[in-house]
């Protein structure tokens, strides 16, 4: 899956999570999955506690990550239903 498809898996809403970026509008933050994978948890220990999560929603938040700290700014656009 390339960068801009997994990008779109990361929506920003504000009635979801304050409006902090979430996975596909679910109540599950990118901050969130950040840190369960730098304390040390697996993708596989991550989709193994949150059935309802895809390994490219992992993906997509690590995706997220590297774009954020490497462009000056990262735009989302909304997918349409």
């Amino acid at each position: 899956m390339k960068e801009n498809e997994l990008l779109q898996r990361i929506t920003i809403l504000p009635e979801v999570c304050h409006g902090k970026p979430t996975i596909r509008g679910l109540r599950y933050t990118v901050e969130g999955i950040m840190e369960y994978l730098s304390g040390g948890d697996s993708i596989e220990d991550i989709l193994a506690e949150f059935e309802d999560l895809q390994r490219e929603d992992i993906l997509a938040c690590l995706a997220y990550a590297t774009a954020s700290i490497s462009a000056k700014s990262v735009v989302i656009l909304p997918v349409a239903a």
